[in-house]
């Protein structure tokens, strides 16, 4: 009987060692596990994209360190894109689809799962709503725009 790799149990110490690696505590992974099947290394990879969106957004601001360096949720969802093609450049699309993000809306449901295990704070207006439809992914990662993009600079 073949029998399953015990990695992607998310009971196993392997699930948890992953989790803390991540900078997570099994506390937080266990409110992620409620938000739908993401694995942490998607939670990182929001957490990370969340700090270069808003490098990007607010970029110009004087006091960048002590202002309030919010991003709204379509901000993000931008911001997500092009740090997912920064880092994994053609395989964009596939590793998002192997963390189970097909949609803006994936993006939605881990911010605030996030929020919930009080790693992001959420402004009185923000809503999961407004991660509904940002783009689409098939036109958002193409494969001819994204070879465009290779080795030009980072906006700034």
């Amino acid at each position: 009987m073949h029998r399953p790799d015990a990695r992607y149990h998310r009971g196993s110490e392997y699930s948890e060692s992953l989790t803390m690696s991540n900078g997570f505590t099994p506390q937080q992974a266990s409110l992620f596990r409620s938000a739908g099947p993401y694995p942490v290394e998607a939670y990182a990879f929001v957490r990370d994209g969340l700090s270069h969106t808003a490098g990007h957004v607010h970029a110009q601001a004087d006091d960048y360190f002590g202002m309030n360096r919010h991003v709204s949720g379509q901000e993000l969802c931008m911001g997500l894109r092009d740090f997912a093609i920064q880092r994994y450049g053609l395989l964009a699309r596939m590793v998002l689809e192997c963390w189970c993000i097909h949609r803006t809306e994936d993006f939605g449901r881990m911010v605030f799962a996030m929020i919930e295990a009080e790693l992001f704070k959420q402004q009185p207006d923000d809503s999961i709503a407004d991660f509904a439809s940002v783009y689409d992914f098939r036109e958002a990662f193409d494969l001819r725009d994204i070879e465009s993009r290779i080795g030009e600079p980072t906006p700034s």
